[in-house]
């Protein structure tokens, strides 16, 4: 196979492709339908130009029957008053418009059958397009409940291409949003330790970052100061239990509170 045909091939394929996939079947049976619809309206407008005609031929039969009897009169009248001659010429005249009479009827005739002939096609054309049409709202029904629960199951399980894009959606804002935490969560570490000046609440200069440190020294001194002294009373008051027995002697209790002091 030429390497023309192959792409012809191939871009035939593709083109088929689309087209399948592009391909909405309620769409062409809309379109059948409204095809058949036409048709059906040409052959009962051909039902009725043929009505027309011979309806026609009816009243031109009917005016030519009258002339028929006329003459007919007419040729009795003259016989009677004796003038053979107009009652020649009337019968005369007569013949003629019996030739007539009889070539109408046979289109009459003709254009009957043709009419009853076209009635009875566009009767069974029209029960046709009508089951059809049945046939095709079913199948349109069947095909958007169908085309429904496809797109209901893709949903569920993710697989589908607008389902795919809400789901990268998702998870871009989810990245986004644990960044933004981790930037922010960072952000407060960096102004609590000072690493970071905080512009818009207006700052603390050097001075008073020292002396804020030098009032928690201060605070944490006088803690231990305050526990010190707690020891040290909780030592003498059992020193003073012990006054009468075999506690520590007054020695040793100096010797206690001596440690305790030397630990400040």
């Amino acid at each position: 196979m030429s390497v023309m045909k192959r792409v012809s091939l191939i871009f035939r394929a593709k083109a088929d492709k689309a087209l399948d996939r592009m391909e909405d079947p309620r769409e062409t049976l809309d379109y059948s339908y409204k095809q058949q619809v036409e048709m059906l309206t040409r052959v009962r407008r051909g039902v009725a130009d043929v009505a027309t005609s011979r309806k026609r031929v009816e009243l031109q039969m009917n005016s030519l029957q009258k002339e028929i009897n006329k003459r007919d009169v007419q040729a009795r009248d003259a016989l009677s008053k004796g003038r053979e001659d107009l009652a020649r010429a009337a019968l005369q005249n007569k013949a003629q418009l019996t030739g007539q009479y009889a070539d109408l009827e046979t289109q009459f005739a003709q254009l009957q059958e043709q009419e009853e002939k076209l009635t009875l096609a566009s009767q069974r054309l029209d029960a046709k397009v009508q089951a059809f049409r049945t046939r095709k709202e079913t199948i349109k029904a069947t095909y958007t409940a169908a085309e429904a629960q496809t797109r209901i199951n893709e949903a569920f399980s993710g697989i589908s291409e607008e389902m795919g894009d809400v789901g990268l959606a998702i998870a871009r804002a989810e990245d986004k949003t644990a960044q933004m935490q981790a930037r922010a969560g960072a952000i407060d570490e960096l102004l609590a330790s000072g690493a970071l000046e905080d512009h818009v609440s207006g700052g603390q200069d050097a001075i008073q970052a020292e002396l804020d440190k030098i009032g928690a020294s201060s605070d944490v001194d006088s803690e231990l100061a305050r526990m010190k002294g707690e020891i040290a009373a909780t030592t003498t008051k059992q020193i003073e239990g012990n006054g009468n027995g075999a506690g520590p002697s007054s020695q040793e209790a100096a010797a206690a509170e001596q440690q305790v002091g030397d630990g400040s």
